[in-house]
């Protein structure tokens, strides 16, 4: 067994390439091979979301503090909350972040595939796309 203690890996800013608006990464969990899986707390200030992205095994969303939206290409923008779980499945388009007046936190746990990819990240979010 071995504990990853609080405070052991520093946060960092999610980058502008993958986020719009402020947001706080902070990566306690990525397993070791053979293990797949990973996870961080994702924080977003009011207003900042992710670019839309896929993921090749899925991704699973706990929200834990605020309120934020989430959606999928092709559907309506949803709004999530504290004890929400979302579950994105593999290869679906999405993107998710805080609404424009409140900020979000959740937990993300994704799982690397075969070739060590968990993410494929694409274009940003409009405003009209977030605003709708």
């Amino acid at each position: 067994m071995h504990i990853q203690r609080n405070g052991s890996h520093p946060s960092s800013k999610g980058p502008a390439e993958n986020f719009t608006g402020s947001v706080r990464i902070d990566a306690p969990f990525q397993m070791e091979a053979p293990a797949r899986t990973g996870g961080a707390l994702v924080t977003f200030e009011p207003g900042a979301r992710s670019n839309w992205h896929t993921h090749p095994l899925g991704q699973t969303l706990i929200v834990i503090s605020g309120l934020g939206w989430h959606q999928c290409e092709g559907e309506p923008k949803e709004e999530i909350r504290p004890g929400d779980v979302v579950i994105c499945p593999p290869g679906k388009r999405h993107w998710h972040g805080a609404t424009a007046s409140t900020a979000m936190s959740h937990i993300a746990i994704v799982e690397r595939d075969a070739n060590g990819k968990n993410v494929e990240w694409m274009e940003p979010v409009t405003d009209a796309q977030y605003q709708s």
